[in-house]
């Protein structure tokens, strides 16, 4: 939140909403939820079902894994690392980055105790929560996006030169494919525009007409 003030009075309010269910822990649940972005938490004031959702994964990440008693050395460290991984999930997706599973999949590439800190100190976690997301859209969905642009973008050019020729044939059918090829000099977003609105298409095709007729007739000679 922008204020201290501000954060105590959705500090109260989230804390009202928890407290009839969750009694015990409502200081502890609160604090956790408050750590999150203003603007989800905000939303999970309006939305019961958001916020029961939240508190659900809250819980889960607070309870130690005592579903198995203790037994040998190996079995002991991979249900460790299991309840490690599945709290630390329902942790980062409190934050609704989108990426639950890939960040958290980076984060369980530290050591042990480094993810035990994350689980103990939420304003930590966020700022890793956060590096992560980051580096996510910088060397991933980025790159991605480019590739797919790359791939694209003759698709793209493609199918809007179909459509504005068939547009300008039901016009102009005698130099439809001139005057196509005339409008598609323009740039891009300006093609997008006429497509979609035919008052401007129209006002195109009559200047791709004009300056083609212009340049089939013959010159005229002037009389002395």
């Amino acid at each position: 939140m922008d204020t201290d003030e501000d954060l105590e009075a959705l500090g109260e309010k989230l804390y009202d909403l928890i407290r009839p269910k969750h009694a015990d822990m409502a200081p502890k649940l609160t604090g956790m939820l408050l750590e999150l972005p203003g603007a989800v938490v905000g939303q999970m004031l309006q939305d019961e079902e958001l916020l029961a959702e939240a508190l659900d994964r809250a819980l889960a990440a607070l309870q130690p894994d005592d579903s198995k008693p203790p037994s040998r050395a190996d079995d002991a460290d991979s249900a460790s690392s299991d309840s490690l991984g599945e709290r630390l999930h329902d942790l980062v997706e409190l934050h609704n980055t989108g990426q639950t599973q890939k960040i958290t999949g980076m984060l369980l590439e530290q050591k042990k105790e480094a993810v035990l800190q994350l689980l103990s100190d939420p304003t930590l976690l966020e700022e890793k929560v956060q590096t992560a997301l980051k580096t996510l859209q910088d060397c991933g969905q980025v790159r991605q996006e480019t590739d797919v642009s790359d791939s694209s973008d003759r698709d793209e050019a493609e199918e809007i030169g179909e459509t504005l020729f068939r547009l300008v044939q039901d016009m102009e059918p005698v130099h439809c494919a001139d005057v196509t090829g005339m409008l598609l000099e323009m740039d891009p977003q300006t093609l997008q525009q006429i497509v979609s609105d035919r008052a401007m298409l129209e006002v195109a095709v009559q200047r791709a007409k004009s300056a083609l007729e212009g340049a089939l007739s013959p010159p005229q000679q002037r009389k002395d």
